[in-house]
């Protein structure tokens, strides 16, 4: 696309060296010896090849997975240009062998070879008089090539012009036998397992060949016969794709499309080739094919076949294909099999009237458009089109072309497997423009362009003209960038394109290419990326212009745009950085209604000028649409635009010192002018329309106002430098050499240079003339300093010559914002509503250029050791200037972003993170200086420390205030021990989170020093009320400083049982952080209990009896984990549920007795739910007594009721029956019998767990001893003092529920 980056030698030269080095001399053998064949092919087998380029390289290489060198990767000795195309593999000998023969027997010009590349079966083919060659480009056995003879009444001996696009042209597809539901991207399949199906484009011959393997003879029709030679002479076939016949041994079918508006379908067997024409007319076929707003029956439609879904599996019956028309796609379903049904599923028009289906028609000067090609991703969900319009530029009646991508997706819901349905598509994202305005082109050339997608970088896709330029367009940081394909020296033609296998699956692989003459190349995705170019407005061949231009001018615009190699342009690192390039989305964009009101705006502008008369401009403006268009596309801002990048004509004829003489007035010109402007906008009512209604237009348009102003300033402090350098040396050249040079000056060269370099316009220009005209694009200083510093300030220089150039780059960045927002002041009633307005100073793009110096900076600074005092103080003054007017950038960017709803956690992270590095890199100079500066001149500390104050109090302190720097805000306060200077900073930075205040008690709390923190809250009794919600440790003793004792308690209360953070085990004053435990201990715990019960008496509340109860029981179960832990040991506070199961491990009857009473001292709600938990105690209690023993003893002595008594009482039911359902048994909240019923109500329901009878009732004892079990519970449920005679025996009461 475009015109070959290097450049020619002379041509005569080339020509005499030829003759005498040619291989075709008549004396010279057909085939040369084997070892002149490769020396003889090296130096003159590629025509017009100079002596300098770099050899094609066929020595023997590694798999091309290996070739590909990975990013930031460099070989032995020479670094890797990441921006040049990466070797893949050569010819085959075989190959170049006869290419030499077929150059021989033909005249240079009308050689034609043609070629192509299969992304699935990764081969590639070439095709030289009648021989077709084929041979898998990754493997490393390049040699390894199969070679097809095509029938020779199959040869079209017609025009083989290489002037003619498609003269000579094959189309051939690759039939994979061995495909399955996955491409081959991990194995590469052979080429004994696929077949070929061959078709002339131009006399519609069709070739098959089953299997590649060799010894078969191709099967072959030719289509049409001599009745409709006047068909087959007049129309061509335009596009070819075949597909395996499932359950059939290589059989498949293919089908094409031609430029009279047929549809073929060919059944390609080995027995033979059968052909049927499914569609005579595909116009018929069209939704609103009358209505398409196209011509009726367009030359060469339609245009492309493309498979619906690449990942095909043979076991499948039906695919889908789409066809391009000339404003429409149509999708068909074809059935795989003897009979071959194709049916038409949807059509969606592409160009028509709605703009949101596809390309807007019928706009005011567009002539015509042509949809050119398609192409669908591997995953099936992207289609993309290749289209080019016919323009007509209504002010200056030139005819341009632009060419465009259209990106098209389903619809969500739509199922692509169904019937025929409107609107199945819709649109991935806008058109993107590739070339706004290109030279216009013949229909040959347009028709003989391709499209091939899937490449890296993810969503790039790459050109293929007809003439053999392969483009790759890639959409990167807001603007489509370019890069084209080329070598060092003459590769002849780009035959084809494809995708390298990725060795992930899912992820896109390399472009690759077929050269004529050069082999295999590889595009690496770092090369497309930092090699791509802006688009330019240029034609996309290599020959001449078609359009109405002088010849000087065409030679001028390629020879800068072509010779000069663009995409070396973004060789020496010029990105676009983080600036968006809007103004070329804006001429993508532009339409003639914008042209004119443009035209009429400098016209009534001009008028103003000379009479000072605004008569009817606002009606006839708003009449024309200038106030249609908001920010830098508006008319208004593009037209002031023009006023601050004009470029001087008489500049042209001057240099060096010459320029620098002339800018200061141009400028001061330029600024009049800006101002009048202002004037006109203001008088003629235009401004309050832009007020209202395009907010980010006139802010543009004040922002180049405050750009002038900041390059007026620049150039002032240039002048001031080359004042001040100047030596008085006689030399002639000495001001332009020395007086000028300086870190300024050579920023002023970097930036001019990238200008210059990446604008075809003025590459004539000096730079320091570029970089003062282009005044709107004043952020490039920012961006170079990011970017470029190391070529500015390098560290080869002395130390101190760094420190001198970093310091005049930052005084040039705040001259240039301060003196903006000066501007901004002065001007603030002709700004519109700020609200969720960026100013240009606070973008990314200035942000990261100051950050970048101050960093370098910050470096310096840190060098104390060779900073002499000298040196010291001007890097603070700068830093400090600097540091000020970055955090200002920051504040404004965060405020825009804050306004507009959008997040800003990372904005303000990086800004609080970039602010604390420079406040605390500043208070460490400066405390530094001022004790080398105070040490010997006082004696007293006290005015020592007056002294600093005063020098920190005039210029760091009210910095650090603006933008919230507490830490060193505090780092002053506390170094001069001076409380006042702490409380009057607390008062002053109070926002809505507490500001300083919080700050500091943060501090406080850090360094332990409790009281100082709450004396100094009482204060600021609402700032502290806020901090120590978030500190329980305190918050206590804040309420009960406030006589809140109620809620003191229930403070202590959860300070005492949390398990996170406990409170601290003291509170005294300035304790050590080490000697303060991390976590209380269960002594602490129960004091902050005790505190918390005191307080509660104190509170004397309707329910604190009952808190005071709740105080105490957990007073109970906290010390008996202290008892606990002296037999188990354990960390930390257990919950209640772990201390009973630590209770069941144990296995000791004390214990186990324990956790009944940690139930007991727990809630009822609590026993709820952990009853399973309270019923394994008792089974627990059950199995640490023998009770079968018991029982035997029982028996043979016969016990009375009074010795059964006085032996359970001993177990550990009695006991744990008696803690929880004797009469004196204490719970809190409801009883155990809430929870567990002691007795079994009704033993006929077969509910085993519905009570501790029941439980015992499953024991293995129990059919022995239950009696025993039972009467232990029921004894321990009542008086334990029972005697005898006092009424019936608990066994007797008992004897119902015995032992089954």
């Amino acid at each position: 696309m475009f015109s070959p980056g290097t450049k020619r030698q002379n041509l005569n030269r080339r020509k005499d060296r030829s003759q005498v080095q040619t291989p075709f001399d008549s004396h010279s053998p057909v085939t040369p010896l084997a070892e002149n064949r490769k020396s003889q092919y090296d130096n003159n087998s590629i025509p017009n090849r100079p002596s300098t380029g770099t050899p094609a390289p066929w020595a023997p290489r590694l798999s091309v997975l290996a070739r590909i060198p990975p990013a930031g990767k460099s070989e032995k000795g020479d670094e890797i240009d990441p921006i040049k195309p990466v070797f893949v593999g050569e010819f085959p000998q075989v190959v170049r062998d006869e290419k030499i023969s077929f150059l021989r027997r033909h005249v240079s010009g009308d050689a034609c070879i043609s070629g192509g590349m299969d992304k699935g079966t990764c081969l590639s083919w070439i095709i030289c008089g009648d021989r077709l060659f084929i041979w898998n480009y990754l493997s490393t056995a390049s040699n390894n090539c199969i070679i097809l003879e095509i029938p020779s009444n199959f040869l079209d001996n017609g025009d083989t012009g290489r002037n003619s696009y498609n003269a000579g042209s094959w189309l051939l597809s690759i039939v994979n036998w061995d495909s399955t539901s996955r491409q081959a991207s991990k194995v590469v399949p052979h080429c004994n397992s696929v077949g070929i199906v061959l078709c002339n484009q131009k006399t519609r011959a069709i070739v098959y060949w089953p299997n590649i393997s060799g010894g078969t003879t191709p099967n072959s029709q030719r289509h049409g016969s001599k009745v409709r030679s006047s068909l087959i002479s007049t129309t061509s076939f335009n596009s070819l794709i075949t597909s395996a016949v499932p359950d059939t041994q290589q059989t498949c079918v293919a089908l094409t499309c031609s430029s009279d508006g047929e549809l073929w379908q060919f059944y390609c067997s080995p027995t033979g080739i059968h052909r049927n024409k499914i569609y005579h007319e595909i116009s018929n076929l069209a939704s609103q094919s009358s209505d398409s707003g196209q011509l009726t029956g367009s030359k060469g439609y339609p245009r492309s076949l493309i498979w619906g879904f690449s990942l095909f599996s043979m076991k499948e019956p039906n695919r889908q294909f789409f066809l391009l028309t000339d404003h429409e796609i149509l999708c068909f379903d074809i059935k795989l099999g003897p009979d071959l049904n194709v049916s038409k599923l949807w059509s969606h028009e592409i160009v028509g009237t709605d703009g949101d289906l596809g390309i807007k028609k019928d706009l005011a000067g567009q002539k015509r458009i042509w949809p050119l090609d398609v192409q669908v991703d591997d995953q099936n969900k992207v289609i993309t089109v290749l289209v080019a319009t016919l323009w007509k530029d209504r002010l200056s009646s030139s005819s341009y072309t632009q060419y465009s991508l259209l990106t098209m997706q389903y619809k969500s819901g739509t199922n692509i497997h169904s019937d025929v349905h409107d609107r199945v598509l819709e649109k991935k994202a806008p058109i993107q423009v590739i070339i706004p305005k290109a030279r216009v082109e013949d229909e040959d050339f347009l028709f003989s362009m391709k499209l091939r997608v899937g490449g890296k970088p993810s969503g790039s896709a790459i050109i293929l003209s007809g003439d053999g330029t392969a483009t790759v367009s890639h959409y990167y940081r807001s603007s489509t960038r370019l890069y084209q394909f080329d070598l060092p020296y003459d590769a002849g033609k780009v035959l084809d394109a494809s995708v390298l296998p990725s060795a992930v699956d899912g992820e896109d692989g390399a472009w690759v290419v077929l050269t004529e003459k050069a082999g295999i190349w590889a595009i690496p995705e770092k090369a497309v990326v930092l090699g791509g170019v802006e688009p330019p407005e240029r034609s996309l061949s290599r020959k001449g212009s078609s359009n109405e231009r002088s010849a000087q001018e065409e030679r001028r615009n390629l020879t800068l745009a072509g010779s000069v190699a663009p995409r070396r342009v973004s060789s020496d690192a010029w990105d676009a950085g983080d600036k968006q390039k809007a103004a070329m989305a804006g001429i993508a964009r532009r339409t003639a209604r914008d042209e004119e009101s443009e035209a009429l705006l400098g016209h009534l502008f001009h008028e103003f000028l000379l009479s000072g008369k605004v008569d009817g401009s606002f009606k006839r403006l708003q009449e024309s649409g200038a106030f249609e268009r908001d920010g830098e596309t508006s008319v208004f801002a593009r037209t002031s635009k023009c006023i601050v990048d004009t470029l001087a004509k008489h500049w042209t004829t001057t240099r060096g010192a010459e320029i620098v003489s002339m800018v200061s007035t141009q400028l001061r010109d330029k600024q009049q002018k800006h101002n009048k402007f202002l004037q006109f906008l203001a008088l003629s009512k235009c401004h309050e329309e832009l007020c209202s209604r395009q907010r980010h237009s006139l802010q543009t348009i004040l922002e180049h106002g405050e750009k002038l102003s900041g390059m007026i300033q620049l150039r002032e402090l240039q002048n001031m430098i080359s004042q001040s350098r100047s030596t008085g040396v006689g030399s002639p050249h000495s001001h332009s050499e020395i007086n000028i040079s300086g870190a300024l000056w050579d920023l002023i060269q970097l930036v001019g240079e990238k200008a210059r370099r990446s604008t075809v316009l003025l590459m004539d220009r000096d730079n320091a003339e570029v970089f003062y005209s282009k005044v709107s694009d004043l952020e490039e200083v920012f961006y170079c300093l990011d970017r470029q510093l190391q070529y500015v300030i390098s560290v080869d220089q002395p130390y101190g010559m760094q420190i001198q150039r970093a310091c005049e780059l930052s005084h040039a960045c705040v001259t240039i914002v301060r003196t903006a927002m000066q501007y901004r002041i002065e001007h603030n009633m002709w700004y519109p509503p700020p609200e969720g307005l960026t100013p240009w100073y606070s973008q990314p793009i200035v942000r990261n250029g100051m950050w970048s110096i101050a960093s370098f900076m910050l470096q310096l600074s840190n060098e104390k050791l060779r900073l002499d005092m000298s040196a010291k103080s001007d890097v603070y003054a700068h830093l400090e200037e600097l540091a000020e007017v970055l955090l200002e950038a920051y504040t404004g960017a965060i405020t825009a972003r804050v306004e507009r709803g959008e997040e800003h956690k990372g904005l303000s992270n990086e800004y609080w993170n970039r602010r604390d590095a420079l406040l605390d890199s500043l208070y460490q100079q400066v405390t530094f200086s001022g004790a080398a500066d105070y040490q010997d001149m006082y004696e007293s500390a006290e005015e020592k420390n007056v002294e600093i104050l005063k020098k920190l109090s005039s210029s760091l302190l009210p910095i650090a205030k603006r933008h919230e720097g507490y830490k060193t805000m505090w780092k002053i306060c506390c170094d001069i021990n001076n409380s006042e200077l702490l409380r009057s900073l607390m008062h002053e930075s109070m926002g809505p989170t507490g500001g300083f205040c919080q700050f500091v008690f943060k501090q406080l709390y850090e360094k332990r020093q409790f009281s100082k923190l709450l004396r100094l809250g009482e204060e600021f009794p609402e700032e502290l009320s806020v901090f120590v919600k978030y500190h329980r440790d305190l918050l206590w003793l804040h309420e009960v400083f406030l006589h809140q004792f109620s809620a003191a308690s229930e403070t202590l209360h959860m300070i005492a049982l949390s398990e996170d953070d406990g409170s601290l085990s003291a509170a005294e004053d300035d304790v050590d952080t080490d000697c303060v435990a991390s976590e209380p201990t269960l002594s602490d715990r129960r004091r902050f209990l005790n505190l918390s019960k005191i307080a509660a008496m104190a509170g004397k509340d309707a329910d604190s009896v009952t808190k005071v109860k709740r105080i105490e029981a957990d007073s109970k179960i906290l010390k008996l984990q202290e008892e606990i832990i002296k037999v188990l040991p354990a960390d930390g506070l257990l919950r209640p549920e772990e201390l009973i199961e630590l209770c069941l491990k144990s296995e000791n009857p004390e214990l186990a007795l324990q956790a009944f009473d940690v139930f007991a001292w727990t809630s009822s709600s609590f026993r709820k739910s952990h009853r399973n938990l309270l019923e394994e105690c008792w089974k627990n209690a059950a199995n640490l007594d023998d009770w079968v023993q018991l029982y035997q003893v029982s028996i043979a002595e016969g016990w009375s009721d009074e010795e059964t008594l006085q032996q359970l009482r001993d177990t550990l039911l009695f006991q744990a029956s008696s803690r929880c359902y004797g009469p004196d048994a204490e719970t809190i909240d409801e009883g155990f019998d809430e929870v567990l019923p002691l007795r079994q109500e009704n033993m006929e329901v077969q509910t085993l767990k519905d009570s501790v009878e029941a439980i015992l009732m499953q024991h293995k004892d129990f059919p022995y001893a239950g009696k025993l079990m039972l009467t232990a519970i029921m004894l321990g449920s009542i008086k334990d003092d029972v005697k005898d005679g006092e009424g019936p025996s608990p066994m007797e009461s008992h004897i119902s529920h015995g032992a089954h």
